[in-house]
């Protein structure tokens, strides 16, 4: 297929490259242009603008921060909307607004576009290995048109539903990713402060009813003061932001999200907002007086 892609990002750069590899002609924008130069020299197209981008496209794929940025890519001035044709696809991959979503799809549908929300999970090691989780809202008809895509990027692709039903699914992922980090970091640091042998008590919990992606992976990162980022604690806070807002809007209780957001907001504070999700242990160690690190870190 003929792609345009916005947002060539820690997620957005290995997901385009993995098209190109799959055989489709990818045009791409962003907006710092060294990071399309390095797309163009891996085989991709530059564009000018998200329109550019759009134009002659059968799908165009934005993969940005936010609602807004979404807003800005797609309907503002040199958005993509004025560059797509009647019977084409848009694919948010962003996770953003399910509300906001399903604004932009009525608009895009005025012009004879259908739009999917797909946003991911996996971070970047999933973006780089063509593993992510990508789940789907939207027209069915445009979902089987566009998994050829979605099989170059991911490997389990789930349709959930109508449009804004993607966003649902990622919020719903959110909400369990972040409350997981949250409790591998008080169990660790629980462990430190009463002395155990952290490297024995991660073997014993890992291969039990405790484990988890989030313990293995990201327990594993904390205990050798490892912080960089597989998705930041900004972006966390960001999705985590959209979740409160969206339960607000429907009158629903939520009592661990709320408080896992504002410890995520004191390490924010702390200098961290570019670490790592595991950071949210640092948060608890400055209250606690305690580090909870590998002896052999």
């Amino acid at each position: 297929m003929k792609v345009g892609f916005v947002g060539l990002g820690l997620m957005g750069a290995p997901m385009s490259r993995n098209l190109l590899k799959a055989g489709h002609t990818v045009k791409a924008w962003n907006r710092t242009k060294s990071k399309v130069d390095a797309f163009v020299a891996d085989g991709g197209e530059a564009a000018s603008s998200p329109q550019d981008a759009a134009e002659g496209a059968d799908v165009v794929i934005i993969m940005v921060t936010d609602s807004p940025d979404v807003q800005a890519v797609v309907l503002g001035e040199g958005g993509v909307v004025h560059g797509m044709s009647s019977g084409s696809v848009l694919i948010d991959m962003s996770t953003i607004s399910p509300e906001v979503t399903r604004e932009i799809g009525a608009t895009l549908g005025e012009h004879g576009v259908q739009m999917l929300d797909a946003p991911v999970s996996g971070g970047v090691l999933g973006a780089q290995n063509a593993a992510l989780s990508i789940m789907v809202g939207g027209p069915t008809d445009a979902f089987e048109r566009v998994t050829p895509l979605f099989e170059a990027m991911g490997q389990r692709i789930t349709y959930c539903g109508g449009p804004g039903m993607g966003q649902v699914t990622k919020l719903v992922n959110q909400v369990i990713v972040a409350g997981t980090m949250a409790a591998v970091s008080e169990g660790l640091l629980f462990g430190a402060a009463a002395g155990v042998d952290l490297d024995a008590a991660f073997k014993a919990v890992s291969g039990g009813a405790a484990n988890s992606w989030q313990l293995e992976n990201l327990g594993a990162k904390l205990l050798q003061d490892d912080f960089a980022p597989g998705f930041m604690v900004k972006l966390q806070q960001k999705d985590l932001r959209l979740v409160l807002e969206s339960a607000k809007e429907m009158n629903l209780p939520m009592f661990t999200t709320p408080i896992v957001h504002n410890m995520y907001r004191a390490v924010e504070g702390q200098g961290h907002s570019d670490e790592g999700t595991q950071a949210y242990i640092k948060g608890l160690e400055a209250l606690a007086g305690v580090k909870a690190r590998s002896e052999k870190s």
